[in-house]
């Protein structure tokens, strides 16, 4: 296999794992906004473009997506008793940070659901799954770094990849519960790809020490979700 091939390979299995087509059920998760629109807090493209960016700033690139990078890096480096140290703390971080019993639902659903899929396409004899299937309450973003490292080696690629695919869900969801239409929806996209990049690197820059997930008012918002009246989401 030439280089050009082997490149394009690792781009689609990078596609593929951003894709909502991914059989994980994200798209069942509004992550808080579907009470900030109840709320009056999101109510249109201006108002869900500042809501997403800010989240994006400061939970996800301060939270999951720091963490994200350093746990593909300690799965690409695998050594058995080292990793699962390592990957067992993190997997308790990421517990830890979940602040509501929706937000705490998501990761673990998420997080079984990719593994149910590393599973089923031709890795259950990785010694990485294998440990992965010991753990009782696998995380979505230690699964997720798992499936990165096992399609890319560029860093940079596979954080950006996990944080395509949160944001094109994202704008679906504020497409569904605003709602917006399919061109404000693209506008969205395209402002928060504009975005990316720097919060990828900011992820992947951040000290272990300094990686937080500090939302009091998204935590707020989801908890709140939980006896709304009407709703499409599960978090």
């Amino acid at each position: 296999m030439t280089q050009h091939a082997f490149s394009v390979i690792s781009l689609m299995k990078l596609m593929w794992l951003g894709s909502p087509t991914l059989p994980v059920g994200g798209f069942s998760y509004s992550e808080g906004m579907e009470m900030a629109v109840e709320q009056g807090l999101v109510h249109d493209e201006a108002s869900a473009l500042e809501w997403l960016l800010d989240q994006m700033h400061l939970n996800q690139a301060r939270g999951d997506w720091s963490l994200l990078a350093q746990a593909v890096e300690v799965w690409q480096h695998f050594d058995q008793d080292q990793t699962r140290q390592t990957i067992t703390e993190l997997n308790s971080w990421v517990l830890m940070t979940r602040e509501s019993s929706e937000f705490r639902q998501q990761t673990l659903q998420m997080g079984r659901s990719l593994l149910t899929w590393l599973n089923a396409n031709d890795r259950a004899q990785d010694p990485r799954v294998v440990l992965c299937n010991g753990f009782e309450e696998p995380t979505w973003p230690l699964i997720y770094a798992l499936a990165l490292a096992m399609s890319t080696t560029d860093l940079s690629l596979a954080v950006a990849s996990h944080a395509f695919g949160w944001a094109e869900n994202m704008v679906q969801t504020a497409m569904k519960t605003i709602p917006l239409g399919q061109l404000s929806g693209q506008r969205l996209l395209n402002a928060m790809l504009v975005e990316i990049p720097q919060a990828v690197e900011f992820a992947i820059q951040l000290p272990e020490k300094d990686r937080q997930v500090f939302t009091p008012g998204l935590a707020i918002l989801s908890a709140q979700h939980e006896d709304q009246y009407s709703r499409l989401f599960r978090s």
